[in-house]
């Protein structure tokens, strides 16, 4: 099993900026893909930005140039920064690891980003 915990949501302005932290415990397989994903109030879940164990990155196009996806495998932590937010941008963050020996994923809690117009 692995656990995730998000943590640096808040509410920030139109503008700001703010860091997302996801650390993983647990039985943690080297190869694995580490994420984050959104899911604002009434709307399905969306990806954000994902990062592989080799440091490749994928963005949505909502968040290219805005946002940058990075890790520290040694601490086994995924960290989002995320710049110029938008009001669109509030939402719930996930934080997602797949293990890609089975493809598995697993989820954090989730931390709340508010972003004030």
């Amino acid at each position: 099993q692995v656990q995730l915990v998000e943590s640096g949501g808040g509410l920030v302005q139109a503008g700001g900026s703010l860091r997302l932290s996801c650390a993983a415990s647990g039985s943690i397989f080297s190869l694995n893909d580490m994420g984050w994903y959104r899911q604002a109030l009434g709307k399905q879940r969306e990806f954000v930005a994902v990062i592989t164990s080799g440091g490749s990155t994928n963005y949505a196009d909502s968040v290219k140039g805005r946002f940058t996806i990075s890790r520290d495998n040694a601490k086994n932590t995924v960290y989002l920064q995320m710049n110029s937010l938008k009001p669109e941008d509030t939402a719930v963050y996930y934080c997602n690891l797949v293990d890609m020996r089975y493809r598995y994923d697993y989820w954090g809690q989730g931390t709340q980003v508010t972003v004030s117009s």
